[in-house]
């Protein structure tokens, strides 16, 4: 009949993550992830308009996602599957910078590690120990840049471990130790990058 309402209809795939809806949010931080790639060369100007206008009209993740796959920053914009989250992800900061020059810094015990952590190191060192910390995100992104330095990490066997690192007459090593990892579905996964320059980062599986 003319003009009669038409009943919504949920899509059948509304249980899939990447089908969620974003928020304005999430497209401003893909608009400022494609003027950064184009600002380092990544993108022309004309793919820069086209991938803007595609970001401003996604709706899901399932959108979304494809306008960065083939950028540095792309693992930042995946969908969080809320049925893997581990019970070690809470609420807490999602960025936050350190210096260790000529001095020290150390984590240990409780402490909440933000979804960014950037640490740097000249002349000194750093120490995080993960074992007993909570998450602020299912992904967590530590950045270590060691200059004639180095920092060590220690995670727990339930910790999964991404290094991508890239060592300069020093290195990015891990995770070693006798230790077994434990992993599953909901396990944290970290994320391990940065330059050690002279220096070395390393990273240690532990029991708690």
């Amino acid at each position: 009949m003319a003009g009669e309402a038409v009943p919504y209809q949920p899509h059948g795939g509304a249980s899939d993550p990447a089908r969620l809806r974003i928020s304005d949010k999430e497209r401003h931080q893909v608009s400022e992830i494609l003027r950064e790639a184009a600002g380092e060369g990544r993108l022309d100007l004309a793919e820069l308009d086209a991938r803007l206008e595609a970001t401003y009209a996604a709706r899901t993740y399932a959108d979304l996602v494809p306008i960065t796959a083939d950028l540095p920053a792309h693992q930042h914009l995946q969908p969080v599957d809320r049925r893997a989250t581990s019970p070690l992800v809470v609420q807490g900061p999602e960025k936050q910078s350190h210096f260790a020059i000529m001095s020290g810094f150390d984590r240990k015990g409780v402490w909440v590690v933000p979804q960014h952590l950037s640490i740097f190191c000249l002349m000194g060192g750093a120490e995080l120990d993960l074992r007993h910390a909570k998450f602020a995100a299912q992904h967590v992104v530590i950045t270590i840049n060691a200059v004639m330095g180095g920092a060590s990490v220690i995670v727990g066997p339930t910790t999964n471990v991404v290094m991508e690192g890239t060592g300069i007459m020093g290195g990015y090593s891990g995770p070693s130790g006798l230790v077994d990892a434990r992993l599953d579905d909901s396990s944290p996964t970290v994320h391990i990058r940065g330059i050690a320059f002279w220096g070395g980062v390393s990273v240690e599986r532990k029991h708690g």
